[in-house]
């Protein structure tokens, strides 16, 4: 029998039992802006497994620039820091929803001199998957800057539209499916 340390066990997913952890959640995670604060969007949306059905037990984190288009991290080169944090964490709720109040982010240069069109990175965590799941938000109301966005650009014009939220009156929507022939594109990091 092999040593116990040269054993390698399958992975699994996470199993029918999966639950989130206590303390995952905060109850101003959806919160990345304060109500009634500048220029303050909604951000909705569900997330759908491979049949359609609604994701009870999901978690979304969003994190972006602000509406100038800097981070607040200590390695953007571009000057004073971000005017917010941009990060939220919302648990889906039993119908798979969840929501976000933030600012729509700027556009973003790139190390070689394009620019990347106002979006969300979106992180989705859920039951039966090992690893996270990675996409972007793209905003409908620009459809220019959306057409020269070196990210987007490079995914067929079919799969395009599941990057593209939909217009809301105070905010957009951006639906998430997992699986299917609808399926939200996922990037590898």
């Amino acid at each position: 029998m092999a040593d116990s340390a040269e054993v390698t066990t399958p992975s699994q997913t996470v199993g029918p039992f999966y639950a989130l952890p206590d303390g995952l959640l905060w109850p101003d995670g959806p919160e990345v802006v304060p109500a009634g604060a500048p220029g303050a969007v909604v951000v909705r949306g569900t997330v759908l497994d491979g049949n359609g059905d609604p994701v009870p037990d999901a978690v979304i984190e969003i994190w972006h620039a602000d509406e100038r288009g800097r981070f607040s991290h200590p390695a953007d080169p571009r000057g004073e820091p971000a005017s917010f944090q941009g990060f939220g964490r919302c648990g889906t709720d039993p119908e798979g929803g969840f929501w976000f109040r933030t600012v729509k982010p700027g556009p973003l240069p790139t190390p070689d001199g394009r620019t990347e069109a106002p979006h969300l990175n979106v992180t989705v965590l859920a039951r039966g998957m090992l690893n996270r799941l990675i996409t972007r938000a793209y905003f409908p109301d620009e459809a220019a800057a959306n057409e020269a966005d070196p990210v987007l650009s490079e995914v067929s014009p079919q799969r395009r539209g599941t990057l593209v939220a939909v217009a809301e009156p105070d905010g957009v929507r951006f639906d998430i499916r997992l699986q299917g022939d609808a399926e939200t594109v996922f990037f590898e990091l």
